[in-house]
């Protein structure tokens, strides 16, 4: 066994319980699981991926497109990294057409572009706050002025804040986390669908919706609240040709962990799940290529999880 990390008992009061790990990366204190990254934190949200370590794994370089959304366009909300950046490179892998939505995270977003331009694809970066309405409107405005129209939207920026408790959320941070993860979907979907015809949107939302996170309660009503908005939207938009759907991640290594948790509970995301790790965004992409591409043609409604066997959804 090779010490790694400093030592932290299982009373009460210490919650992560990591001491060491073997070397085959196996963290040992209560349970066996991988450990993913050391302990890391960064002050901003929703973060940033080049400064993490070690780099999430968006690409799988054994994933072969074959046109699946040849010629189609998808505009991807926080498609600068972590899960958003691993859908980008997928899509265009498959032959879309990216738009990027971001928020100021600019070395990761032309990181991004570059990585796709080389594969073939084709990327538009738009930088600016999608609680802004005007700049979600503004968003579509350009997407149809460069490629006249919209086929795919996906709904994936957010943020997230660790508070031990409901007393310790702020009356601004609450309304910041809400107008984040979920009036901005609302704002961008709704400029979106005039010129949607037969396209697919793809919202995140969390498995903290279904398991409940305790430090993160402003978090996880702004989750829940993204699976009502595509069951019901679902529902409002099927006879028009428009499926919607949401795809529910465990813990993916992106920036969010970083920019969120206390650092000493970095290297044990993940292990309270079946598989007893963290994933990688890679893991998760061809999840949202199948709910864009024909593929899930008779799939509307429905949330999709991943989190190697956290929750049986």
């Amino acid at each position: 066994m090779k010490k790694l990390f400093p030592c932290i008992s299982c009373n009460p009061n210490d919650t992560y319980g990591l001491t060491e790990i073997s070397s085959n990366g196996i963290g040992q204190k209560c349970e066996n699981f991988f450990v993913g990254a050391p302990p890391q934190a960064q002050d901003v949200q929703p973060g940033m991926e080049y400064a993490m370590f070690p780099n999430p794994i968006f690409d799988n370089p054994n994933y072969v497109g074959n046109g699946k959304l040849k010629d189609k366009v998808a505009i991807i909300t926080g498609g600068d990294s972590g899960i958003g950046r691993a859908v980008s490179i997928h899509y265009a892998k498959e032959g879309a057409k990216v738009v990027i939505v971001y928020f100021d995270e600019h070395i990761d977003a032309s990181y991004t572009k570059q990585y796709i331009e080389q594969l073939g694809g084709e990327c538009y970066l738009l930088s600016g706050d999608l609680k802004n309405p005007d700049f979600c409107k503004n968003v579509v405005e350009q997407t149809i002025a460069i490629y006249g129209k919209i086929d795919i939207l996906v709904n994936n920026a957010g943020v997230q804040y660790q508070q031990l408790k409901l007393e310790d959320i702020s009356n601004e941070q609450f309304d910041f986390t809400l107008k984040s993860n979920i009036y901005s979907m609302f704002y961008l979907t709704k400029y979106a669908l005039p010129y949607m015809e037969n396209g697919s949107i793809i919202n995140t939302t969390s498995i903290t919706t279904f398991i409940g996170e305790p430090e993160l309660i402003d978090y996880v009503t702004s989750k829940g609240a993204i699976v009502g908005f595509t069951r019901s939207l679902a529902t409002s938009l099927a006879t028009k040709g428009i499926r919607v759907n949401a795809v529910s991640p465990g813990v993916f290594w992106t920036p969010l962990q970083p920019a969120c948790w206390q650092e000493n509970k970095i290297p044990t995301l993940g292990s309270d799940s079946d598989m007893k790790r963290m994933a990688q965004p890679y893991e998760i992409a061809p999840i949202y290529v199948y709910l864009a591409s024909d593929d899930s043609s008779y799939t509307t409604g429905q949330i999709i999880h991943v989190n190697g066997g956290q929750y049986k959804g």
